[in-house]
C-alpha cells in the first residue's frame, strides 16, 4: 500500500484525530480504579507497622528495614517493568505487576514474623512498582491525542484517592477485626480488576505492530475501542511504523532526549521529596510548636484531601490550559504555601488552610509531571520513559526520609523546615521552564512522519 500523502490515515493518527469514546472512557475508569487499587496497598502498611512492632514485638530498626526494602522493590520493579511494557507489552506487564501486588498483599495478611512479611511485602512492592507506570501508559495509547493529558492526568488521581480510602479503611477495619483482615482485603481489591484489565483495555496498536501481528488482528483492536467507524481508508501499512518502533530504552537518554529526560527526573525527584517531608514531619514539627496531637493529625489529613481535589481538578484545567504553565504555576503555588505555613506555623487555623494549599499544589503537580512524560517521548519508548521518572522519584522521599530526619534531629522549627523546602520547590520551578521549547521539538521530530488528513482536532495540547 502507498504510505504518500494520499494515502489513509495510520491507526495512531486514526485514534488521535477522533473524539473519546465509551471504550475510551471505560479504559480511563479501570485506569483510575487501578490506581486506586495501588494508593490503597501503599497506605494500608503505616497503618500495620505500628500493630507489628507490637504484636511480633519487632525494633524499630527491623520495620524501618522493612519499609526501605518495600522501596527499592518499588524502584526496581517500576525501572524494570517500562522496558519489558514496550518489548512485550504494556497489558501483559499490568497483569502479572497486579497480580504480584495483590496475592502478596494477601499473603502478608496470614504471615506470624517479620521475615515472611518482609518477604511478601517485596513482592507486592515489586508489583506496586510495574503497575503505576505501564496503566499510565495503557490509557496515553488510547487517548486521542486532544485529551491525552487529562486523561493520564485524570487516572493518576486515583493514587491519592486510594491512599485516602486507605486511612478509612484502616480506622474502620483495624479496631473490628484487626489489621490481618485489613491486608487481605486491600490485597483482593487489584484481584478483582483483572478480569475488567483483560476485559476493557486492549494492548496497545504500537507494540502490537512492532510484534509484527497480522494485519486482521490491528484492524480487530482498533474495531473494538471504536466500534461503528469506518476503517476501510486506515492505512495498515506498518512499515514506517516498525522502522520506528524498536528504539532500546537507552533512547530515553539519548542525545535527542537527555535533557528533557534529566529535567523530568529532576521535578519527580524534588517533588515527591518536598511531599514526603511534609506528610512525615509535620505532626511531629507541629507539636514543637505547641499544637496538640490531634491538631498535627488534623492539619496532615487537610494536605491530604488537598491533594485529592488537587488532582481531580488539574485534570480538568489540563483540557484548557498548557500543562507547563500549570506544572509552573502549581511549583510557584507550592512556594507560596510553604512560605505562608512557614509565617503561620504556630497558629493552628492558618497553619490548617496552608495545609490545604500545599495538599493542592504538590501531588498536582504529580500528575502534571505524569501526564507530560507521557507525551514527551515516542510511544515505542513511552512505557520506559514513564517508569523510569517514577522509579527516579521513588528516591525522592527515600533522600527527603534522610534530610528530613537530620532537619529534626538538629532542632530545626517547623517554619525554617518549610522555608528550606521552597528550595528544592524553586529548583523544580527554574526545571519546568527549562523544558518547553525543548519538549515541542522532540515531538515535532517524534512523529516526523506526516499524518495524514482526517477530519477534526489534530493537534495535541502542549
Amino acid at each position: 500500500m502507498s504510505t504518500d500523502a494520499s494515502a489513509g490515515p495510520s491507526p495512531q493518527e486514526f485514534i488521535d484525530q477522533r473524539p473519546m469514546g465509551r471504550r475510551q472512557r471505560l479504559i480511563v475508569r479501570v485506569g483510575l480504579l487501578a490506581m486506586v487499587a495501588e494508593g490503597l496497598d501503599i497506605s494500608v502498611v503505616a497503618f500495620v507497622y505500628p500493630r507489628i512492632k507490637e504484636d511480633w514485638g519487632v525494633g524499630g530498626d527491623t520495620v524501618t528495614a522493612t519499609v526501605t526494602l518495600g522501596v527499592l522493590a518499588m524502584i526496581i520493579g517500576g525501572a524494570a517493568a517500562g522496558p519489558l511494557a514496550d518489548r512485550y507489552g504494556r497489558k501483559v506487564v499490568t497483569l502479572v505487576g497486579t497480580t504480584a501486588f495483590g496475592l502478596g498483599t494477601v499473603a502478608m495478611g496470614f504471615t506470624d514474623g517479620i521475615g515472611l512479611f518482609a518477604g511478601f511485602r517485596t513482592v507486592a512492592c515489586l508489583g506496586l512498582g510495574a503497575v503505576l507506570p505501564t496503566v499510565m501508559v495503557l490509557v496515553a495509547d488510547w487517548m486521542p491525542a486532544g485529551r491525552r493529558v487529562q486523561m493520564v492526568a485524570l487516572a493518576f488521581a486515583g493514587v491519592t484517592a486510594g491512599t485516602t480510602l486507605g486511612g478509612i479503611l484502616a480506622s474502620v477495619l483495624i479496631p473490628a477485626f484487626g489489621w490481618h483482615t485489613l491486608l487481605v482485603v486491600c490485597g483482593i481489591a487489584p484481584l478483582l480488576l483483572i478480569p475488567a484489565i483483560v476485559r476493557v483495555i486492549p494492548e496497545s496498536l504500537g507494540v502490537l505492530a512492532a510484534r509484527k501481528r497480522p494485519r486482521e488482528e490491528l484492524r480487530g483492536v482498533l474495531e473494538a475501542v471504536v466500534p461503528g467507524e469506518d476503517l476501510s481508508w486506515v492505512d495498515w501499512d506498518q512499515s514506517a511504523v516498525r522502522k520506528r518502533s524498536r528504539p532500546t530504552p537507552r533512547a530515553v537518554l539519548s542525545r535527542d532526549f537527555a535533557r528533557t529526560t534529566l529535567l523530568l527526573w529532576l521535578c519527580f525527584f524534588l517533588g515527591q521529596g518536598v511531599a514526603f517531608v511534609i506528610i512525615t514531619y509535620l505532626p511531629l514539627l507541629a507539636e514543637r510548636e505547641g499544637l496538640t496531637d490531634a491538631k498535627a493529625a488534623v492539619s496532615v489529613a487537610a494536605f491530604g484531601w488537598g491533594g485529592l481535589i488537587g488532582q481531580l481538578s488539574v485534570s480538568f484545567v489540563l483540557k484548557r490550559f498548557d500543562r507547563f504553565r500549570v506544572l509552573a504555576a502549581l511549583w510557584v503555588m507550592t512556594a507560596v504555601g510553604l512560605t505562608a505555613a512557614a509565617l503561620a506555623a504556630g497558629q493552628f487555623t492558618a497553619l490548617l488552610v496552608t495545609a490545604f494549599l500545599l495538599g493542592l499544589c504538590l501531588p498536582a503537580a504529580t500528575s502534571v509531571l505524569q501526564a507530560t512524560t507521557a507525551v514527551a517521548y515516542p510511544p515505542a519508548v513511552r512505557a520506559t520513559a514513564v517508569s523510569w521518572a517514577n522509579s527516579v522519584g521513588k528516591v525522592g522521599p527515600l533522600a527527603g526520609g534522610l534530610l528530613g530526619g537530620i532537619m529534626v534531629d538538629a532542632g530545626w522549627s517547623l517554619a525554617t523546615v518549610l522555608l528550606v523546602l521552597a528550595l528544592p520547590v524553586g529548583s523544580a520551578l527554574l526545571a519546568t521552564l527549562a523544558l518547553p521549547a525543548r519538549s515541542r521539538k522532540q515531538q515535532e521530530e517524534s512523529y516526523a512522519v506526516a499524518p495524514r488528513p482526517l477530519p477534526g482536532p489534530v493537534s495535541e495540547r502542549s
